[in-house]
This record gives structure tokens, C-alpha cells and sequence, in this order.
């Protein structure tokens, strides 16, 4: 197109057709490089790091293995290849997982009750120490729900005049901003009010809460900055919070990957002969930055920090519920809005312009492998956590959570036990079905059920099977279809 990237605003960029299968190709080609860069300068890169991206390359292979499936009324066979289930990269995967975890909160997790999305971000220097100190994570989340966990039976008392109230929530630890940047924040959804429990009646009410105010909100954010700092000086930890933490154990232990955290959350080119200049951006021309800027509803800034409430989701909307779960657990990259410039390189589409108009950030392929690289979560670091009368062992849960008896218009829940709501992961065929009114379990020729009759894990069989049924023996070209 015929624009340069520059590290400011820029002129009026208007990008190319998007390239859904442009992020792989990168991938590919910039993986080895990526690597090999590292070991000369004396350093590695992460084992899961590099385990995600290669295990994405390999992901929808069916040379690779797959399960086989055949339609017993016509005979038409297919074969469905294995998915890398890892986190951060793949597309597929990442939507499967966000899929899955939404419609298990909205079938088994969630009351049928409103709903309020809570989002609090955090210091720049905060959001480095948690992108890699998962010890951390729990004591600086528990710290903010405590705070709107009190805000919330404060409102009960005062509406109700009822004390010890229960109060449910559910957090996605979201890694990533809008510009692909190191951005470790919490969206909270928490209910609308809080339950009230009777046991030596074996019984609970539902006691709902009208929208808080700018000042709940403000006192919610004012209780977490008091509650995390004390949080952070019982863990030894000093100065994180204003950006002074001289101590630094990721340095001295994971150079490499200190490296790639602290570029990705100033928003910074880490490696290259750009390292530690601002990531090019691009504008969009005629944009006119407004004077000031417009106050929000709900949301208080102050401490380093801001929290926004402003997104509810009444009762009986279980439809857009799931979508703003699906919203919260949502992978860092969206295909659609990366593409390449005239140039070559890549720019990715921000979903709302900047103050200042930018409307892209720009990479080259080795700085998108380095920012996507500090957006893979660490192993054994939980990205949904549960709070409350939701978590996992809470005593009442059963008594609220979908699925269970209840009496007309979910005032009160009766203290009987339901059936156990377990259950293993939802097939993707069933995930399809449940977003896009497709499925993919049907045989395309006589459109009944097809079974599997088999599971090939063996490269050799794979491919003397694929050939046998007129397949390619590798994976299906990723090119864009002209």
C-alpha cells in the first residue's frame, strides 16, 4: 500500500484483504531463525515456548494422526486430525478452549441471575512480576475480590439489612492487550447481589442489587490498591506497584524471556537493531484527537490502576452471557485483523483507533514471534479462576449453580440435592453447533451421524491410510484461496 510504519501516527493506512492463514506462514518461516538467534547470544527460549510453536505447525496434520471416521449408511469416510491443545498460538485451539469454557459457565457455572463484568488493569511494573510469578497471581486477585466482594455485602446490608451475605464471581486471567502487548488483567463476572443462607433451614435467597455508582466503583478500586499493596509487602515484594522493584528473579534466571516481558508491556521492539525503540505504528489520516477526553460510566482510574463496570447482563439474556464469556476468554490474536503492508511487513488491527489515531501496530516476523512468545501463559498457570459461592468447594454451590431444583421465579433453591453436574470436554462438533448452527459429526453425503472406528497415532499408518482414501498424506495447503 505504499505507507511507511513509522513509531508514531501516521498517514491514512488501509490494510490488504486479511490472510487467515498468514500467522502460520509466519511461524514457519521465522521459527528456526527465531531459535537459532537465541543460541548464539548464549541464551534459550523457554522449553514450553518453543514446544507451543512447533506443536501449532504440526496442529490439523493429518500426516500426524488422526481419528477415522465412517458413515455406516453410505460408507463415506473421513479423517479428523488431532489438534495441539496448547495455549497462546493456535487459533483453532484457542477458540475451541474459549467455546468450551463459556458454555460450561453458562450451563453448569452461573445462576440464572444478572451478571456484572468487572475489569481491573494494573501497574506496568505489577503486570511483568505476574506474567511469570503464577505464586503471585492469587494473592493480588484475591486481594481485588475481596474488595468487591465486601462492596457488594455492604449494598446487601444497606438494601436488605442482611448480614453475611454469599457472594459469587468468576475471573479470567487475561494476558494480552489490544495491541498484542503484555497486559496481565482480570475480568471479573460477578453476580448481581449475593445469597442469603438459612443452614439450619437447609435454604438460600437470592437477594438482587440494583447497578453500583461511581463511587462504589471508585470504593472497590480505593479497597484494591490498599489490599494488593499489603499483599505484595507480606510477599517480601517492594516497589513493584510504582515500578521500583529492584529485585528481579526472571533476569538472572530467564534472560531471554525477561527480555521479551518487559518489551511486550512498554510496547517495545525487543530484539533486532530496533530493540528498545517504541513498536512502528500506523493512523488513520484525518483523525482529529478530541479535546478531552469523555468520562465513562463506571470506571475510577487512580493508583496506577482502573476499573471498569459499566457491562451487565440481565437474568434471562443466557445468550449474550455466553458471548461476553466467550469475549473474556478470548485468544490474544484475532486471524482477521492481521495482515501485511506494502512493505512486507505485518500490521495488526486494533479493534477501537487510539486517542492519538493510531489504528495498526507493525512488526517485522521475528518481533510478531517474540510478542506472541511473552503472551503464552507458563505451564500450570490457571487462566479461570472461580470465587465464592462458585468455587469448587464452596458448601451451597450445588444449591445455585444451573441444573439444580428450584421453586417459581428462583427466589428461594430447595435444599435437596441434584444430580452431580460432571461431565468431560464438549467435542468440537458440538461446540460448532452451539456457535455457528453447523455440525461437523454429520457425513456430507447422506447427512446422518458418522462414527469413529479408529484412532491413528502412528505417522507410517497415517499416511498409507490417507493415501488408501484419496487424501493428501500431508497437511492441506495453508495458502489463502485466490
Amino acid at each position: 500500500m505504499g505507507v511507511a510504519a513509522r513509531s508514531g501516527p501516521a498517514t491514512a493506512y488501509v490494510p490488504r484483504r486479511p490472510e487467515r492463514t498468514l500467522l502460520h506462514e509466519v511461524v514457519a518461516r521465522e521459527l528456526p531463525a527465531f531459535v537459532g538467534r537465541a543460541h548464539e547470544h548464549g541464551r534459550r527460549i523457554p522449553p514450553f515456548v518453543e514446544r507451543t510453536f512447533r506443536d501449532y505447525l504440526a496442529c490439523g496434520d493429518p500426516a500426524r494422526g488422526f481419528v477415522r471416521l465412517r458413515c455406516r449408511r453410505c460408507g463415506c469416510e473421513r479423517a479428523l486430525a488431532f489438534s495441539c491443545k496448547r495455549r497462546g498460538v493456535c487459533p483453532s485451539c484457542n477458540g475451541r478452549r474459549m467455546a468450551d469454557v463459556a458454555a460450561d459457565l453458562v450451563d453448569f457455572v452461573l445462576p440464572t441471575v444478572a451478571v456484572r463484568q468487572w475489569v481491573l488493569t494494573l501497574p506496568f511494573s505489577l503486570r511483568y512480576r505476574l506474567a511469570y510469578d503464577r505464586t503471585l497471581i492469587g494473592p493480588v486477585l484475591g486481594a481485588f475480590v475481596r474488595a468487591l466482594f465486601r462492596s457488594i455485602r455492604r449494598r446487601v446490608r444497606d438494601r436488605y439489612g442482611v448480614g453475611d451475605a454469599r457472594c459469587g464471581a468468576v475471573t479470567f486471567v487475561q494476558r494480552f492487550g489490544g495491541a498484542l502487548n503484555l497486559n496481565v488483567h482480570f475480568h471479573t463476572l460477578a453476580l448481581e447481589g449475593a445469597y442469603k443462607v438459612w443452614p439450619a433451614e437447609g435454604r438460600l435467597r437470592w437477594l438482587p442489587l440494583p447497578a453500583p455508582t461511581d463511587g462504589d466503583v471508585r470504593e472497590v478500586l480505593a479497597d484494591s490498591a490498599l489490599r494488593i499493596a499489603r499483599q505484595l509487602r507480606r510477599a517480601g515484594i517492594v516497589g513493584v506497584d510504582d515500578g521500583t522493584d529492584p529485585d528481579d528473579p526472571l533476569s538472572s534466571g530467564d534472560p531471554l524471556l525477561a527480555t521479551l516481558y518487559a518489551a511486550a508491556v512498554q510496547g517495545r521492539t525487543a530484539l533486532g537493531a530496533g530493540a528498545g525503540q517504541a513498536t512502528p505504528r500506523l493512523a488513520s489520516g484525518g483523525f482529529r484527537r478530541p479535546a478531552a477526553k469523555p468520562a465513562v460510566p463506571l470506571c475510577a482510574v487512580g493508583h496506577g490502576m482502573s476499573l471498569h463496570a459499566a457491562v451487565r447482563v440481565a437474568a434471562s439474556d443466557r445468550r449474550r452471557l455466553e458471548r461476553v464469556c466467550r469475549y473474556t476468554a478470548r485468544p490474544p490474536l484475532a486471524l482477521e485483523r492481521l495482515s501485511r503492508t506494502g512493505q512486507g511487513r505485518l500490521a495488526y488491527e486494533m479493534r477501537h483507533p487510539w486517542r492519538d489515531g493510531t489504528t495498526h501496530v507493525v512488526f517485522d516476523g521475528a518481533e510478531l514471534l517474540a510478542r506472541l512468545a511473552a503472551l503464552i501463559p507458563p505451564p500450570r498457570q490457571h487462566q479461570v479462576r472461580y470465587h465464592g459461592i462458585l468455587a469448587p468447594a464452596a458448601a451451597w454451590r450445588d444449591r445455585v449453580v444451573p441444573g439444580r431444583p428450584a421453586r417459581a421465579g428462583d427466589a428461594e433453591v430447595s435444599a435437596e440435592r441434584g444430580p452431580t453436574n460432571r461431565r468431560g470436554r464438549r467435542r468440537w462438533a458440538e461446540l460448532l453447533r452451539r456457535i455457528f448452527a453447523v455440525d461437523a459429526s454429520l457425513c456430507p453425503r447422506c447427512h446422518t451421524p458418522m462414527q469413529q472406528i479408529a484412532a491413528i497415532v502412528t505417522e507410517r499408518v497415517a499416511a498409507k491410510i490417507l493415501a488408501n482414501l484419496g487424501a493428501n498424506e500431508r497437511a492441506p495447503p495453508r495458502a489463502a484461496p485466490a
